[in-house]
C-alpha cells in the first residue's frame, strides 16, 4: 500500500478492541500513527471496562468509550448504536471479529468500516476486511493490527505499543520499589499465571524458582500475579502486591520493576509498553510463536525449549505443555538465565 496521505476531511476515527489485557496493549501503536498523518483527527479507543486503564494518559486518544458486554439486551444495544452515532465517527477498526460490535458500527452510520477475516456478518453490512492469510508470512499481532489503517493507506512507521503514566503515577511507582529495593539491589516480578492460551511452567517449578531468588541478597523478587496459585502464596518470605489491584494500579507496580520473568501474558505485554525489560518463556508453535506474540519496544530475552524435545514431545495443544520432562526450561535454567540477563540490565 501507498505511504501518500488519504484525502479524508475532518476525520473521526474509532478502534474497536474489546478483548484482553494483550490485545489491546497491542493496539496502542494504531492511535500513534493515525494522529503522525492526521495530527488534528479525533480518535476514541473502544475497549471492555476492565481494560480501559492501559489507554488512560495516551495523548494520541481523546477519549476511552466502555464498551459494555454485561448487557446483551436490544434496549443496550440501542443504547451503544445512539453513543456511538453520537460521536459522527467517519472510522471503525474493529480488530476482533466480533458480530455485536459489527451491527453497532453498522447502525449507528459509520461509513468506513475494517474488520478482520471473511466473516458473513461483515459481509452482510458491507464492512470492508483484511486478511491474514494463516499467519503466512508470519509478523506481530501488532503488525497485523496496523493492516487496518493500511487499509486507508496510512503506512505505519513503528509497531511497538505504549502505555503512559503521568508524574504523579511515576512517583508512586518510584516510591513502591523503595519498599523492596535500595540503589544497589534490583527488583525482580515473576508472574506464574496466564490466561492458559499458551505454555507455562507448573506452580511447582515457580515456587523452585522463587525459592532461588530468596537466596540472593541482591535481588528481591515479588510476585506479580492479580490471583496467585495457593502453592505460592504459603511462601512467607515473599511479597504479593499486585493481589486484587485494580489494572491501572498494577501497571504502576509493573513500571518498578527491574526484570519480569512470565510466560507470553498479558503483563509481558505491559512490560514492554513500559520499556521494562522481560524474560519470557515461549513455545514455536506458529500459534504462540515470540514472533508473532513476543515482547515489542524493550529490553527483551525469549526462552524456547529444545527442538528435540518439541519434535519429540510437544503434545500438539500449547496449553498442555508445561516444559516437564528434559525441555531445557525449569527453575534452574530461568534462574540462571534470568541472572546474566541481570548482568546486562542497567539499574533503575
Amino acid at each position: 500500500m501507498g505511504t501518500e496521505k488519504p484525502e479524508v476531511k475532518h476525520p473521526r476515527f474509532l478502534i474497536a478492541r474489546i478483548d484482553r489485557i494483550g490485545d489491546v496493549v497491542l493496539s496502542t501503536p494504531l492511535p500513534r500513527e493515525i494522529k503522525r498523518v492526521y495530527p488534528d483527527c479525533f480518535i476514541a479507543s473502544l475497549v471492555r471496562d476492565y481494560t480501559k486503564d492501559i489507554y488512560i494518559n495516551n495523548p494520541f486518544v481523546d477519549e476511552i468509550i466502555i464498551y459494555d458486554e454485561t448487557d446483551n439486551s436490544f434496549e443496550s444495544f440501542t443504547k451503544q448504536v445512539q453513543l456511538i452515532r453520537s460521536y459522527k465517527f467517519t472510522h471503525a477498526f474493529m480488530l476482533l471479529p466480533d458480530e455485536r460490535i459489527n451491527y453497532i458500527l453498522f447502525f449507528a452510520g459509520v461509513p468506513f468500516r475494517v474488520g478482520v477475516g471473511h466473516k458473513i456478518f461483515q459481509m452482510l453490512t458491507f464492512t470492508k476486511f483484511v486478511e491474514r492469510k494463516k499467519y503466512n508470512p508470519l509478523r506481530h499481532e501488532a503488525d497485523y493490527a496496523l493492516d487496518m489503517i493500511r487499509k486507508l493507506g496510512i503506512e505505519p512507521i513503528s509497531f511497538e505499543p505504549e502505555i503512559y503514566l503521568d508524574e504523579y503515577e511515576r512517583q508512586q511507582a518510584l516510591e513502591f520499589r523503595k519498599l523492596y529495593v535500595n540503589n544497589d539491589e534490583k527488583l525482580v516480578g515473576i508472574n506464574t499465571t496466564s490466561g492458559n492460551s499458551a505454555p507455562n511452567l507448573k506452580s511447582s517449578e515457580y515456587k523452585k524458582l522463587i525459592q532461588k531468588f530468596l537466596q540472593d541478597d541482591k535481588i528481591k523478587v515479588i510476585v506479580t500475579d492479580k490471583n496467585p496459585p495457593q502453592e505460592l502464596l504459603e511462601i512467607t518470605e515473599i511479597q504479593f502486591p499486585i493481589v486484587d489491584n485494580k489494572l491501572r494500579d498494577s501497571i504502576i507496580k509493573f513500571s518498578a520493576l527491574d526484570l519480569l520473568i512470565s510466560n507470553s501474558t498479558g503483563p509481558m505485554h505491559i512490560c514492554a509498553a513500559l520499556k521494562v525489560p522481560t524474560l519470557s518463556l515461549f513455545c514455536p508453535l506458529t500459534a504462540c510463536s515470540p514472533k508473532l506474540w513476543g515482547p515489542l519496544g524493550n529490553i527483551s530475552e525469549i526462552m524456547l525449549p529444545k527442538k528435540e524435545y518439541c519434535q519429540t514431545q510437544c503434545p500438539g495443544d500449547p496449553k498442555k505443555c508445561s516444559y516437564e520432562g528434559n525441555s531445557g526450561i525449569n527453575a534452574e535454567s530461568v534462574y540462571n538465565k534470568a541472572l546474566e540477563f541481570l548482568k546486562s540490565i542497567k539499574t533503575k
